[in-house]
Parts: C-alpha cells; sequence; structure tokens
C-alpha cells in the first residue's frame, strides 16, 4: 500500500486515530491501486458509490 493519499497527499502515519486509520478506502481503476483518506472518502463517498471516474470528481 502507498502511504498516501491519492487526492490530498496526506500520509497514513499522519493519522494518529486508529479509528481513522482504519477508515482509509482503496480503490481501482484501470488496474492502478489508489488509497483515499478518511477525509477525502468521506468528501467524494458519492462518486465513488457512482462509480464515477475520479477525473470527474
Amino acid at each position: 500500500m502507498t502511504d498516501a493519499c491519492s487526492r490530498c497527499g496526506r500520509t497514513r502515519a499522519s493519522v494518529t486515530d486508529p479509528v481513522l486509520s482504519l477508515a482509509w478506502v482503496r480503490e481501482r481503476e484501470d488496474g492502478v491501486e489508489r488509497w483515499l483518506c478518511h477525509e477525502c472518502a468521506r468528501t467524494h463517498v458519492r462518486d465513488i458509490e457512482g462509480k464515477l471516474p475520479a477525473d470527474y470528481w
């Protein structure tokens, strides 16, 4: 796993709350694995559920 959010660049090491570190989201698009931090995942939850390509966010 990469240690950084693909949207904002937040690192997983910067999250000290273990619950929030579990809230990171993994997505795979065109064979590329990306991670979203808990805040970006919450902001883009409808886009994620709608399976919109990241270019539309």
